[in-house]
This record gives structure tokens, C-alpha cells and sequence, in this order.
């Protein structure tokens, strides 16, 4: 096993996650301390990891990939149809403030979120999203409702 303790890091912070919704400053400083580790070590992981998110979002959390390949493949598109379908105002989500941090943003039933994330590894099927954990290929926004209702 690894003298340092680092590795025990996104184990912990899958289990918070999955405890809590998100990782709160508080986990970070919590993993930190438990682990010896500096705060920024762990924020360094919760920052460059899509699965791991800052802030809580609603029973379903719909993740769209807006990197290159999906940009171009139409994952702004998909990402208003799926605001659309969730009842999450696209204005919103297309003008965040400047300087307001994670952009996740959540229908007013709680039912739905929704966020942009970097790169999900599956460019050559774009665009990609995941729903949940659930990773879905080839999502054309004519299919954000239908997959929506999967999940209602």
C-alpha cells in the first residue's frame, strides 16, 4: 500500500459525495486534515474530476459535455433542449454571472440539474451527456425530453 495517504483521496471524496450531493469546503478541509494533505490537493481533485461537484443539484443531474467535439456536434443545443424539458430557464443558464463559480443550475421542482462540464472521453460519439451516472451517446436535443422521462 502507498506510504503517502494521497490515495485514499477520491475514495473518500466519492463517499462524501455520494453522502451528502456535493463536496462542501467543509470535506475539503475534512479529507485534508484526515489525510495530511494541503486543501488545495483536494480542491486540485474536485476541480479537474466532472463527477465530482461544489454545489448541490437536484435528484437527477444532467451533465453535458461542451468541449470541442460536442460544441460542434451540437451540445449547446442540447443543453437549452434539456433546460426546456426540465423547466430550467436557458436565459439563465446561457448568462451566468460573471464570477458566480460552478454554474450548476436546477429546476424549480428539484427534479432536474443541469451543468456543463469538460471533456466526458467519448468524442468520436458527440454529444455526450450523462444523466445520473447513466453516459448516453449521440444525444441529439430532438431526444432531451424523451430521455428526461426516463428519469421522471
Amino acid at each position: 500500500y502507498p506510504v503517502s495517504l494521497r490515495s485514499a483521496s477520491l475514495p473518500l471524496l466519492h463517499l462524501f459525495q455520494e453522502h451528502f450531493g456535493f463536496i462542501s469546503d467543509e470535506a475539503i478541509a475534512w479529507i485534508a486534515a484526515r489525510l495530511g494533505l494541503e486543501k488545495i490537493h483536494i480542491l486540485e481533485l474536485v476541480t479537474f474530476y466532472p463527477m465530482f461537484r461544489r454545489e448541490p443539484a437536484g435528484r437527477h443531474h444532467i451533465r453535458v459535455c461542451r468541449t470541442l467535439s460536442c460544441a460542434m456536434a451540437g451540445s449547446y443545443e442540447l443543453k437549452r433542449a434539456f433546460c426546456k424539458s426540465a423547466g430550467i430557464d436557458p436565459h439563465v443558464v446561457d448568462h451566468p454571472h460573471v464570477g458566480a463559480g460552478p454554474h450548476i443550475h436546477t429546476s424549480p421542482d428539484g427534479k432536474y440539474s443541469i451543468e456543463f462540464v469538460e471533456c466526458l472521453a467519448s468524442c468520436g460519439s458527440a454529444p455526450v451527456c450523462m444523466v445520473n451516472d447513466d453516459f448516453h451517446e449521440h444525444v441529439t436535443p430532438d431526444r432531451a425530453q424523451e430521455l428526461l422521462a426516463r428519469y421522471a
